[in-house]
Protein backbone atom coordinates (compact mmCIF):
# COMPACT_ATOMS: atom_id res chain seq x y z
CA UNK A 1 0.00 0.00 0.00
CA UNK A 2 1.15 3.52 -0.59
CA UNK A 3 0.51 5.54 1.95
CA UNK A 4 0.56 9.67 1.93
CA UNK A 5 1.68 10.99 4.86
CA UNK A 6 1.02 14.72 5.49
CA UNK A 7 3.67 16.20 8.28
CA UNK A 8 5.81 19.09 9.16
CA UNK A 9 9.41 19.59 7.75
CA UNK A 10 9.82 21.35 11.20
CA UNK A 11 12.24 20.37 13.99
CA UNK A 12 9.57 18.77 16.65
CA UNK A 13 9.79 17.77 20.20
CA UNK A 14 10.50 14.02 21.21
CA UNK A 15 6.68 13.56 21.94
CA UNK A 16 6.07 14.22 18.42
CA UNK A 17 9.38 12.41 17.06
CA UNK A 18 9.41 9.44 18.73
CA UNK A 19 6.00 7.99 17.98
CA UNK A 20 6.63 9.16 13.95
CA UNK A 21 9.49 6.86 14.26
CA UNK A 22 7.59 3.92 15.61
CA UNK A 23 5.21 4.30 12.94
CA UNK A 24 7.23 4.52 9.82
CA UNK A 25 9.17 1.80 10.51
CA UNK A 26 5.56 0.14 11.25
CA UNK A 27 5.15 0.70 7.67
CA UNK A 28 8.37 -0.40 6.57
CA UNK A 29 8.18 -3.44 8.09
CA UNK A 30 4.69 -4.54 6.61
CA UNK A 31 6.13 -3.57 3.25
CA UNK A 32 4.19 -0.29 2.23
CA UNK A 33 5.92 2.53 0.77
CA UNK A 34 6.01 5.78 2.19
CA UNK A 35 4.76 8.76 -0.32
CA UNK A 36 5.95 12.47 1.26
CA UNK A 37 6.36 15.73 0.89
CA UNK A 38 10.17 14.56 -0.23
CA UNK A 39 11.99 16.76 2.35
CA UNK A 40 14.77 15.93 4.20
CA UNK A 41 14.48 17.48 7.38
CA UNK A 42 12.02 17.76 10.34
CA UNK A 43 9.49 14.91 10.68
CA UNK A 44 9.52 14.50 6.89
CA UNK A 45 12.90 13.09 7.55
CA UNK A 46 11.92 11.42 10.17
CA UNK A 47 9.25 9.66 8.29
CA UNK A 48 11.61 8.70 5.57
CA UNK A 49 14.82 7.84 7.35
CA UNK A 50 12.21 5.20 9.23
CA UNK A 51 10.54 3.91 6.68
CA UNK A 52 13.51 3.20 4.27
CA UNK A 53 15.29 1.15 7.42
CA UNK A 54 12.52 -0.53 7.70
CA UNK A 55 12.59 -1.93 4.12
CA UNK A 56 9.87 0.51 2.82
CA UNK A 57 9.86 2.61 -0.40
CA UNK A 58 10.26 5.95 -0.22
CA UNK A 59 7.69 7.98 -2.88
CA UNK A 60 8.76 11.55 -2.95
CA UNK A 61 6.48 14.90 -4.53
CA UNK A 62 8.75 18.19 -4.13
CA UNK A 63 8.07 21.49 -5.43
CA UNK A 64 10.30 23.69 -7.06
CA UNK A 65 11.07 26.25 -4.66
CA UNK A 66 11.94 23.69 -2.32
CA UNK A 67 13.54 21.10 -4.09
CA UNK A 68 16.88 22.01 -2.58
CA UNK A 69 15.77 20.24 0.61
CA UNK A 70 14.82 17.44 -1.31
CA UNK A 71 16.08 13.95 0.00
CA UNK A 72 18.39 12.15 -2.21
CA UNK A 73 18.51 8.38 -2.65
CA UNK A 74 14.73 8.24 -2.51
CA UNK A 75 13.17 4.99 -4.80
CA UNK A 76 11.54 8.19 -6.48
CA UNK A 77 11.27 12.11 -6.64
CA UNK A 78 9.00 13.99 -8.15
CA UNK A 79 9.50 17.89 -8.65
CA UNK A 80 6.33 20.05 -9.27
CA UNK A 81 5.97 23.33 -10.45
CA UNK A 82 3.63 24.15 -7.40
CA UNK A 83 1.87 23.38 -4.15
CA UNK A 84 -1.58 22.86 -5.96
CA UNK A 85 0.38 20.36 -8.62
CA UNK A 86 2.47 18.90 -5.48
CA UNK A 87 -1.04 18.25 -3.63
CA UNK A 88 -2.33 16.51 -7.06
CA UNK A 89 0.50 14.07 -7.05
CA UNK A 90 0.67 13.11 -3.70
CA UNK A 91 -3.11 12.20 -3.50
CA UNK A 92 -2.67 10.17 -7.40
CA UNK A 93 0.42 8.24 -5.77
CA UNK A 94 -1.61 7.10 -2.25
CA UNK A 95 -3.85 4.28 -1.84
CA UNK A 96 -4.16 6.05 2.25
CA UNK A 97 -3.67 9.18 3.30
CA UNK A 98 -2.11 10.16 7.20
CA UNK A 99 -1.90 13.73 8.62
CA UNK A 100 0.58 13.55 11.23
CA UNK A 101 1.12 16.66 13.30
CA UNK A 102 2.26 19.90 11.19
CA UNK A 103 1.61 23.36 10.64
CA UNK A 104 -0.35 25.36 7.93
CA UNK A 105 1.09 23.54 4.75
CA UNK A 106 -0.39 20.25 6.85
CA UNK A 107 -3.58 21.50 7.72
CA UNK A 108 -3.68 22.82 3.71
CA UNK A 109 -3.28 19.84 2.87
CA UNK A 110 -5.68 18.12 5.12
CA UNK A 111 -8.62 20.51 4.22
CA UNK A 112 -8.23 19.66 0.37
CA UNK A 113 -7.95 15.72 0.74
CA UNK A 114 -11.10 15.90 3.16
CA UNK A 115 -12.75 18.22 0.97
CA UNK A 116 -12.44 16.13 -2.09
CA UNK A 117 -13.41 13.41 -0.10
CA UNK A 118 -16.77 14.81 0.91
CA UNK A 119 -17.56 15.80 -2.74
CA UNK A 120 -16.58 12.18 -3.51
CA UNK A 121 -13.45 12.85 -5.72
CA UNK A 122 -11.93 10.11 -4.20
CA UNK A 123 -12.61 7.51 -1.94
CA UNK A 124 -9.08 6.75 -0.65
CA UNK A 125 -8.97 6.24 3.59
CA UNK A 126 -8.31 9.51 5.41
CA UNK A 127 -6.26 9.39 9.10
CA UNK A 128 -5.74 12.05 11.61
CA UNK A 129 -3.27 10.90 13.72
CA UNK A 130 -3.69 12.72 16.76
CA UNK A 131 -0.24 12.17 18.58
CA UNK A 132 -0.31 13.85 22.18
CA UNK A 133 -3.79 15.38 21.13
CA UNK A 134 -2.66 17.74 18.79
CA UNK A 135 -5.51 17.13 16.97
CA UNK A 136 -8.11 17.42 19.98
CA UNK A 137 -9.47 21.05 19.22
CA UNK A 138 -9.93 19.90 14.81
CA UNK A 139 -11.90 16.98 16.27
CA UNK A 140 -14.38 18.81 18.34
CA UNK A 141 -14.50 21.31 15.59
CA UNK A 142 -15.41 18.71 12.74
CA UNK A 143 -17.84 17.48 15.29
CA UNK A 144 -19.33 20.53 15.83
CA UNK A 145 -20.01 20.83 12.40
CA UNK A 146 -21.12 17.21 12.16
CA UNK A 147 -23.41 18.42 14.48
CA UNK A 148 -24.82 21.74 13.03
CA UNK A 149 -25.09 20.34 9.74
CA UNK A 150 -22.26 21.59 7.83
CA UNK A 151 -20.65 17.92 6.75
CA UNK A 152 -22.86 16.60 4.37
CA UNK A 153 -21.81 12.88 4.94
CA UNK A 154 -21.34 11.67 8.50
CA UNK A 155 -17.55 12.51 9.84
CA UNK A 156 -17.24 8.95 10.64
CA UNK A 157 -16.94 8.31 7.00
CA UNK A 158 -14.87 11.07 6.01
CA UNK A 159 -11.79 10.76 8.63
CA UNK A 160 -10.52 8.27 11.32
CA UNK A 161 -9.51 9.70 14.37
CA UNK A 162 -6.41 7.40 15.57
CA UNK A 163 -4.72 8.39 18.99
CA UNK A 164 -1.17 6.08 17.67
CA UNK A 165 0.55 4.84 14.63
CA UNK A 166 -0.32 1.10 15.00
CA UNK A 167 -4.57 2.24 15.24
CA UNK A 168 -3.80 4.44 12.30
CA UNK A 169 -1.85 1.48 10.20
CA UNK A 170 -4.72 -1.20 11.54
CA UNK A 171 -7.45 1.51 9.91
CA UNK A 172 -6.22 1.39 6.58
CA UNK A 173 -5.05 -1.93 6.28
CA UNK A 174 -8.20 -3.04 6.86
CA UNK A 175 -10.07 -0.12 4.78
CA UNK A 176 -7.70 -0.75 2.01
CA UNK A 177 -8.77 -4.64 1.88
CA UNK A 178 -12.09 -4.05 2.20
CA UNK A 179 -11.94 -2.01 -0.62
CA UNK A 180 -10.33 -4.19 -3.43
Amino acid sequence: MNICVFCSAADLDDRYVQPARKFAEAIGERGHALVWGGSDTGLMKVMADGVQESGGALLGVSVEFLAHKARAGADEMVVTKDLAERKAQLLARADAIVVMVGGTGTLDEATEILELRKHGMHTKPVVLLNTAGFYDGLKAQFERMEAEGFLPIPLSDLVFFAEDGAAALAHLEEQVRVRK
